[in-house]
């Protein structure tokens, strides 16, 4: 569900205007992964190819989604949040952000932002918003905050706060492109009360043999292997990596964790093992919390 430009195959940046079904699409993978349709035989078979190294990945999808759909309900329940901006939307499937924030606030207003040209076309066609509130769409590269913040505001008060969700997106990023910037950009134009909600994959419960070295793990070979196809590459991060990205920002309870792990629903067989991709929730205090 990259928001990114692929440069290096695309000088005039053709993904906006034609869906490329010889390379594999994050988005698309990942609707394979869901149990969706909106994906392609190059999708299908890098997926297949994944799971059959690390099996693991289609429960970080599964828990990955959930995540969504819980941090959501809080956002929109107990802390009272009414705006949303979905950056890297993916492809629609059930809850989506704004289906999740308008049953417990149907005056929510939700923007997604997502360059991918079947992203956009699904999201235009299914995304439809209560009438009491909004659903926008914009076409916008991650790269490009002051372009998403500018059209965002056209659907959303940036008087009041705003959600900022960047869901398995940051890991499309490498350290060189500077991810932390881009976060910085884009909370620092929110007003107070404003949220950061993080999901991105890790290489901490990788599934190796013990004395495996981390880097030769199912969950790093597999990285290796999406990257071979020319697709954009997956960057996998430490939990105190994208712990970083919530610098200035007070961290909801209970903190930078497993996305099984956020606030999961209670069972009877208990709390759901780890997977692979860490998350949290963190809100912009009135004064800044950033190190001077």
């Amino acid at each position: 569900m990259p928001v990114t430009d692929n440069h290096s195959r695309s000088p005039e940046r053709i993904a906006r205007t034609a869906i490329d079904v010889t390379v594999p699409h994050a988005a698309r993978v990942w609707n394979y992964w869901l149990g969706g349709k909106d994906n392609y035989e190059v999708d299908r078979r890098i997926g297949d190819e994944i799971l059959a190294v690390f099996p693991a990945q289609a429960e970080i999808a599964r828990q990955s989604r959930a995540f969504l759909a819980r941090a959501v309900s809080y956002l929109a329940g107990e802390a009272g949040v009414r705006q949303f901006l979905d950056i890297g939307t993916g492809l629609p499937t059930a809850d989506n952000t704004h289906e999740v924030a308008q049953r417990m606030a149907p005056e929510s207003r939700v923007v997604y932002v997502d360059n991918d040209p079947l992203v956009l076309v699904h999201a235009r066609a299914l995304l439809t918003s209560t009438p009491e509130g909004a659903c926008g769409y914009i076409d916008a590269d991650l790269h490009d905050p002051e372009k998403i913040l500018a059209e965002a505001a056209r659907t959303l008060d940036f008087a009041k706060p705003i959600a900022v969700m960047l869901l398995g997106i940051l890991g499309y990023v490498p350290d060189k492109e500077e991810p932390g910037s881009i976060v910085t950009s884009l909370m620092s134009r929110m007003p107070p009360g404003s949220y950061l909600v993080i999901n991105d994959g890790t290489n901490v419960f990788h599934g190796g043999a013990e004395d495996e070295p981390i880097e030769d793990s199912p969950r790093a070979r597999v990285v290796a292997l999406y990257a071979a196809t020319g697709a954009i590459p997956y960057h996998l991060r430490t939990p105190e990596q994208i712990e970083g990205f919530f610098a200035g920002l007070e961290v909801v309870d209970p903190g930078v964790v497993s996305v099984s792990q956020w606030r999961p629903e209670v069972t009877p067989s208990g709390a759901p093992a780890k997977v692979d991709s860490f998350c949290g929730v963190g809100r912009k205090p009135s004064v800044s919390l950033r190190a001077n």
